[in-house]
């Protein structure tokens, strides 16, 4: 079952935004252009983009 897409928490207010649809697989998308489509990830391939970016930061 997929969840509804939500503002990302890591958006910020300045109108830059994704948003992520959780489900069997996470798709992601820019708010301001949700008619250019999705990137989807597989479960474990997201976490570890996270997990990596949160490295950084």
């Amino acid at each position: 079952m997929r969840s509804e897409w939500h503002k990302s928490s890591y958006s910020g207010n300045t109108g830059h935004c994704v948003e992520v649809c959780e489900g069997a697989e996470t798709l992601v998308r820019d708010t301001q252009n949700r008619h250019a489509g999705h990137l989807e990830f597989q479960t474990q391939e997201w976490s570890a983009l996270l997990k990596a970016v949160r490295g950084l930061l």
